[in-house]
């Protein structure tokens, strides 16, 4: 089970480098922007979880800054437990607000929370799922986000953007198990496919997915996260053999101050020496941290962090943002292996 589910619902609200990832300051150091207009830039943002207040500070400040995004991709969590309620509650919380066009959801684990309750006001974990079924819970998604698969493109301005996510919640089908991930021979030939598609068209591939692949960014070397995924050496294996592969995951809320809110993460046997981009995407509601004892501790005060991106033909710049208090905190720019 995620490690704050019982929190949420009780308020209702590479050689050696393959191992892991490599922190931004060891393995790409930020580059000097350069000069001409970039082909398009959007936004990501991640695990709202009912925080419609901060939704809506986070809209209108990526309005000011960045008025002419081309999308907005949600990794996931979009809801604090999946009622179609609170999926109506963000849209409303959306048509407030002047955004993209273009909205590309992933599905969170906080999708598949409504088989803990009895009813909205009425926790019962002792009786999940309560007469909920799982079928239930995936088509609320797919009636939200306007499609009936999990897994998407979308082009942001002419770039492909792909969303990943789970076809199962798996404590229908192992008790043992809670909010690991689960992915379809389907969409895994799908991704693979898709990236081999844009690669011989040479442009770079954005993907979004909630839960973070172990060894990349921030939390996913402790061991709250270290096993999300039940294919993690497959998915891997896929992103691995492309270089301008850009991977935006949430689930942790890891603070975006830290230093491994990027990486370039190197798989084994892939032939791609330089790796590909893994970018930890903040969170709308609460921030976490490492505790230093193998934990997390919350982040006090006021959080709402996300990011802006700029695709240029030569490279990518990804600048983490807090919004509330409406300053850049970091950015990095990552050089293409090939010119747009």
């Amino acid at each position: 089970m995620d490690r704050r589910s019982l929190l949420t619902v009780a308020t209702g609200a590479v050689g050696a480098v393959a191992a892991s990832g490599i922190p931004a300051s060891a393995a790409a150091p930020v580059h000097a922007a350069g000069h001409g207009r970039p082909i398009t830039t959007f936004n990501v943002i991640s695990d709202i979880q009912g925080d419609l207040r901060d939704l809506g500070v986070a809209l209108e400040d990526m309005h000011r800054t960045n008025p002419g995004s081309s999308g907005l991709a949600v990794a996931g969590d979009i809801t604090p437990r999946g009622y179609d309620a609170e999926y109506a509650a963000v849209s409303s919380e959306l048509g407030r607000h002047t955004h993209a066009r273009t909205v590309a959801w992933a599905i969170g684990n906080h999708e598949f929370y409504v088989p803990k309750w009895r009813d909205p006001s009425t926790l019962a974990q002792d009786t999940w799922p309560n007469g909920t079924t799982e079928d239930s819970l995936f088509r609320s998604f797919y009636t939200f986000a306007g499609r009936n698969t999990v897994y998407a493109e979308h082009s942001f301005g002419g770039i492909p953007v792909l969303s990943l996510g789970t076809e199962k919640y798996m404590h229908y089908h192992d008790p043992k198990l809670w909010d690991e991930v689960w992915l379809s021979e389907a969409q895994l030939t799908w991704l693979e496919d898709r990236l081999g598609y844009w690669a011989r068209r040479r442009k770079p591939v954005m993907v979004i997915t909630h839960h973070p692949l172990p060894n990349t960014v921030s939390g996913s070397h402790n061991r709250l996260y270290s096993r999300d995924y039940l294919q993690a050496d497959r998915l891997l294996g896929i992103l691995g053999r492309h270089k301008d592969v850009f991977l935006f995951c949430g689930h942790t809320h890891w603070d975006l101050a830290l230093s491994d809110w990027y990486v370039r993460r190197v798989v084994p046997g892939t032939a791609n020496l330089d790796g590909f981009s893994v970018i930890n995407t903040g969170a709308v509601q609460t921030g976490y941290t490492d505790d230093g004892k193998g934990g997390e501790v919350s982040v006090p005060g006021t959080f709402n962090q996300g990011l802006q991106v700029e695709v240029h033909r030569d490279r990518v710049v990804v600048k983490a943002r807090d919004f509330a208090a409406g300053a850049w905190l970091k950015q990095i720019t990552v050089p293409l292996s090939t010119r747009i």
